[in-house]
C-alpha cells in the first residue's frame, strides 16, 4: 500500500521503506536508519527465501523498495553480439565489449558491428570460461592501452589471467598483446573465473577471481598462498602493487589485497568517497554485496547466507557471523545472480546519482540500489519485462546506460 505525501514533501527521487513484510518473514526488515522517507513501498523481493536465516543487522537484506520518477526508455541497440560479457566506454563513446567465445569487437551509436578484433591470445571458452572483463588505460586517449581478464587454456587446466594491448589506430587489432598476470593455482574446471578489472585512483589494476567452484578449491579462497577467490591488485606490468596489505607477509601472496570470496563478477569505485565496492554470486541464496577494505577476509567458505545447490547447508559449524569475517553489506535470497556493476554519475537522471546498478542474471533485471553511510537503503528493478540475463552494465558519455546480454542484445537506458 502506498501513503500518500503532501506535494511539498516530495523530493526528486521517490524513495521508500517497507510497509509490509515479505512472504518469508525471517527475512523481511525494518527501516533502515538514515533512509529517505518521501513514500512507502514494500520490499521489491517477495519470494520465499531458501532459508531461514537471520541477518545480522537491519537493513542486511530485503530493504525498502525505490522507484524512479524521472521518466526515462530503453531502447535495443543491436542484437548482433554473441555472448557478451564485458564492456568499456571508449573515449568518443563507441564501446569495446568482449564476447565469451574470445572475440572483441566495437559498436557504433548507429548500433553497428565491427568485425572482429584480431591479436587476442586464445581462450578456453568452456563453461563460464572465456574472454571476460576489459577496462582502457586512464591515459588510452594518448597511449590506447587496453587491458582484460580471459581464461586460458595451458597443460593441465585453465586460469583467469590478464593481459593488455594496444588498440591500433585502425582499430582492427591488438598490437603486442602480452600476459601480465596469471592467477594460479591452475585447474581443470570450468566454473568461477571472476574475471572483472578496473583501474584504481592511483593506476594500478583491481583484479577480481573466483574459487573455481568445486569442494577441493572452495577452501583457497581463504588460503593466502592462493589466488583463488581474491580480489588482487597488481600494477600495469602485472607486479604487486604498493601498500597491497600482504606486500612483506612471506605467508601470503603479495597481490592479494582482500580474500574469502567465492565467485566476483562486480566490482566499482564509489565516485565521492572513493570506497571499493564487489558483488559476488552465493551459491543458492546468499549473493554478496560487499564494501571491499584492504586485507579483509569476506568469509567464504566458512559464513554464508546460501546453501549447497542440492539444499544442503554449508559450514561446519553452519554459521552466517564469524568474529574477524566481513559481514556482507546486503544480501539476497533468492539470489540475484549479479554480474556487472556500475555506480551512476551523470547529470540525465539526477535522482540516480551515485546510485549503485547491478546487471542481474537469473533474476533477469537491473539492480538499482540506494547507498546512504555505506548502508544499502533503497533497492529497484530495472527492465524486468524483458527476459534478459544482464551481464554487464556501464555508463555512457551522455549519462546514458548500456547494457549487455547473454543472448546478445545491447540496451540504452536514457531519460525519455
Amino acid at each position: 500500500m502506498r501513503i500518500q505525501i503532501p506535494a511539498f514533501l516530495l523530493a526528486s527521487a521517490t524513495l521508500v521503506l517497507a510497509a509490509s513484510c515479505s512472504n518469508s518473514a525471517s527475512t523481511s526488515q525494518p527501516p533502515v536508519d538514515g533512509a529517505p522517507t518521501d513514500s512507502i513501498y514494500p520490499p521489491v523481493e517477495s519470494g520465499k527465501a531458501n532459508t531461514d536465516y537471520k541477518p545480522a543487522f537491519a537493513g542486511q537484506t530485503r530493504v525498502a523498495g525505490v522507484k524512479t520518477t524521472t521518466p526515462y526508455e530503453h531502447t535495443v541497440v543491436t542484437k548482433a553480439l554473441k555472448s557478451p560479457w564485458g564492456i568499456a566506454v571508449l573515449p568518443d563513446g563507441r564501446l569495446l565489449i568482449t564476447e565469451k567465445a574470445g572475440v572483441l569487437r566495437i559498436v557504433n551509436a548507429d548500433g553497428t558491428v565491427s568485425e572482429a578484433i584480431t591479436g587476442l591470445p586464445k581462450v578456453d571458452e568452456q563453461g563460464q570460461g572465456g574472454l571476460l572483463g576489459i577496462t582502457l588505460d586512464p591515459d588510452f586517449a594518448t597511449n590506447r592501452m587496453v587491458y582484460w581478464v580471459f581464461a586460458e587454456p595451458v597443460s593441465g587446466g585453465n586460469h583467469t589471467a590478464v593481459a593488455k594491448g594496444k588498440l591500433a589506430a585502425d582499430d582492427k587489432t591488438i598490437e603486442n598483446a602480452t600476459t601480465i598476470y596469471r592467477a594460479l593455482p591452475t585447474f581443470n574446471g570450468k566454473l568461477h573465473y571472476g574475471g572483472r578489472i578496473i583501474f584504481d585512483k592511483s593506476g594500478n589494476l583491481l583484479v577480481t577471481t573466483g574459487e573455481r567452484s568445486e569442494l577441493e578449491t572452495r577452501p583457497q579462497a581463504q588460503d593466502l598462498k592462493s589466488a583463488l577467490g581474491k580480489v588482487i591488485r597488481i600494477t600495469k606490468d602485472g607486479q604487486p602493487a604498493a601498500g597491497n596489505p600482504f606486500l612483506n607477509d612471506s605467508k601470503a601472496l603479495p597481490e592479494i589485497y582482500s580474500y574469502g570470496h567465492r565467485n566476483v563478477q562486480g566490482i566499482a569505485i564509489h565516485p565521492e568517497t572513493g570506497d571499493l565496492w564487489e558483488t559476488e554470486f552465493g551459491p543458492r541464496g546468499g549473493d554478496e554485496l560487499n564494501l571491499v577494505e584492504a586485507g579483509k577476509n569476506y568469509g567464504w567458505p566458512t559464513i554464508t547466507y546460501g546453501l549447497e545447490y542440492s539444499g544442503k547447508p554449508i559450514g561446519d559449524p553452519i554459521i552466517q557471523q564469524k568474529e574477524g569475517l566481513e559481514q556482507p553489506v546486503y544480501y539476497w535470497d533468492p539470489v540475484l545472480s549479479p554480474s556487472g556493476l556500475m555506480f551512476y554519475t551523470g547529470d540525465a537522471i539526477p535522482e540516480w546519482k551515485n546510485s549503485l546498478f547491478i546487471g542481474g542474471l537469473s533474476s533477469t533485471h537491473i539492480a538499482r540500489l540506494v547507498i546512504k553511510d555505506k548502508k544499502v537503503v533503497g533497492e529497484e528493478r530495472l527492465l524486468a519485462k524483458e527476459g534478459q540475463r544482464f551481464r554487464d552494465v556501464v555508463q555512457g558519455k551522455n549519462g546514458e546506460i548500456f547494457a549487455i546480454t547473454d543472448a546478445g542484445l545491447l540496451y540504452k537506458i536514457s531519460k525519455k
